[in-house]
């Protein structure tokens, strides 16, 4: 199993927009950056994700599971972009922010700290388990 990290602005998906779509999950659309594309190509049934909420907020809200592999988006036709779906696991007992990432060292070397404007990231195992002991969740 791999682990990841989606980012998504409240504004337009939510934490609560993806937990209302329950086991159906919904797809992760919309994203037209090559390299996080190719990180969608990686992805595996099963494989775990953080639910991340940018803008203001800037945290960690929740975890995901991958539930499709990369196919293509189904909001343009144009074949160069695919996506996979997500269902939501569970929130986060405490929200873990950027600001809290960025200051442990332990996390220095998280895609997240280096290029966080990357709306989909890779996170190692060790970086898991680290967030979800921070946020108060089994890892």
């Amino acid at each position: 199993m791999r682990y990841w990290l989606f980012k998504s602005e409240p504004s337009t998906w939510s934490w609560d927009d993806q937990v209302a779509k329950g086991d159906a999950g919904e797809e992760w659309d919309g994203v037209r950056n090559y390299q996080a594309r190719n990180f969608m190509r990686e992805m595996s049934l099963g494989d775990r994700g953080f639910f991340y909420h940018s803008q203001s907020e800037k945290a960690v809200v929740g975890t995901v599971e991958v539930i499709a592999e990369a196919h293509p988006d189904s909001t343009t036709d144009d074949d160069r972009w695919e996506c996979v779906d997500i269902k939501a696991l569970e929130p986060v007992k405490t929200p873990v922010t950027l600001d809290q990432i960025k200051a442990d060292e332990r996390l220095s070397e998280m895609v997240l700290v280096k290029s966080s404007r990357l709306s989909v990231q890779p996170v190692t195992e060790t970086e898991w388990r680290i967030i979800c002991d921070l946020a108060g969740l089994p890892g």
